[in-house]
């Protein structure tokens, strides 16, 4: 009895006649459409109806957030990238912080550290550009002489005409200022760079000092088990980006490497610019390789010649079925555990949303996201909906 309780007496037990009264509802109040209503909604069709008008409301404020999302790009991206960005590099502050440096200084090193691989990566890439150039335009141009030849050997017809059309169309390309001022042509889009780059590293510097701060900050409104749910989220959340974009570098660096010494050997101008850019499309999952093995074979193919075209296209190969065969595995472990569909479906939408970049950001948010699913419970427990409920046999 509870402290306000109050003992009373049994009710008595009616009768079996008394109850089957009672318990017949009246004829009169609506009853018969009260019953209707829910005889409507409690059926298979009304099932399907009520979790069809949830799966909507929830599809609209997706769809919100998305929107808001691809207007707020400036923003949005510059702190997506920062958030990847921190994962990764937060092993090292930590390492610094346990040596006895203060957090101010541990930050700054690994943030100044980072920003002087960046630089050092753009200036390359420039650098080998601007050197190499006049020669790569040369041998294009001379390429394409060479092209024409071996063309004509088809076993269907092109025109003369059609194929000088091409090269003077290449050779105007080629030769005039647009190719080298094309990266700033557009006064717009290198001041939104510029704004969103310095954005990004504001952001990624108090992430970087103060992001554990953050994240507690953000759980103040929860206790009990989901403030430890919270906790476990984060810190998958962090791992898994963290992993996957230390795995995805050596495994890039590998790649870069691998190709680069091919390209030297075979005599391929530009070798750094294309080894950089092998380096670059390695962390745009499944297509990331290909492009860059398309891109390396058509400058050679402009640049040395089709035999040595085939060489390269034959490098690409091996170098990508080592590192998909031998080094993913074991540099990326279990850091990826996503179906090549959905990370297909991910570069998809990432891709119409944010162009280049939301490729290289929507698998390793996808990741995380199923990270963050596979501890909702526990921290081996997944939760309810992602579980196994049966034997799989499949």
């Amino acid at each position: 009895m509870g402290l306000f309780g109050r003992r009373t007496p049994p009710p008595a037990r009616p009768s079996a006649e008394v109850t089957l009264v009672e318990t017949r509802p009246p004829a009169e109040h609506g009853a018969p459409a009260e019953r209707g209503t829910s005889r409507l909604w409690s059926d298979g069709f009304g099932r399907v109806g009520t979790r069809s008008l949830q799966v909507l409301a929830v599809v609209a404020v997706i769809a919100v957030f998305g929107f808001v999302g691809t207007r707020l790009t400036l923003v949005v991206v510059p702190v997506l990238i920062a958030l990847v960005l921190a994962a990764a590099i937060s092993p090292l502050v930590s390492f610094l912080r346990s040596r006895g440096l203060p957090s101010l200084l541990a930050t700054w090193i690994a943030l100044l550290a980072l920003i002087a691989l960046l630089s050092a990566i753009v200036w390359l890439v420039v650098l080998a550009v601007v050197d190499q150039w006049d020669e790569l335009r040369t041998q294009a141009l001379d390429g394409f002489d060479s092209l024409q030849t071996y063309v004509q050997r088809l076993p269907f017809d092109i025109t003369d005409e059609q194929i000088a059309s091409v090269r003077e169309s290449a050779m105007g390309l080629l030769q005039s200022d647009a190719v080298g001022s094309g990266a700033i042509a557009g006064v717009s889009q290198t001041a939104d760079f510029i704004a969103g780059f310095f954005i990004m590293i504001v952001v990624l510097f108090f992430f970087l000092k103060d992001g554990p701060a953050m994240w507690e900050f953000l759980l103040r409104p929860f206790e009990g088990h989901r403030y430890e749910r919270g906790q476990r989220v984060g810190a998958a959340t962090i791992r898994t980006l963290g992993g996957y974009v230390r795995g995805t570098a050596i495994v890039a660096i590998v790649d870069a490497v691998g190709i680069g010494i091919g390209l030297a050997i075979v005599g391929v101008p530009l070798v750094i610019p294309l080894s950089v850019l092998v380096f670059l499309l390695a962390f745009i999952p499944l297509v990331g390789a290909t492009l860059a093995g398309i891109l390396a074979a058509l400058v050679t193919l402009v640049a040395v010649g089709p035999v040595e075209a085939l060489i390269v296209v034959a490098i690409v190969v091996v170098v990508n079925q080592l590192e998909g065969d031998f080094l993913q595995p074991i540099v990326m472990g279990r850091t990826l555990r996503l179906h090549p569909l959905v990370i297909l479906f991910a570069l998809t939408a990432g891709t119409v949303l944010v162009g280049i970049t939301g490729a290289v950001l929507a698998v390793p948010i996808a990741a995380s996201i199923w990270r963050a699913i596979q501890v909702w419970d526990g921290p081996d427990l997944p939760a309810r909906f992602a579980r196994k409920k049966r034997a799989e046999t499949v």
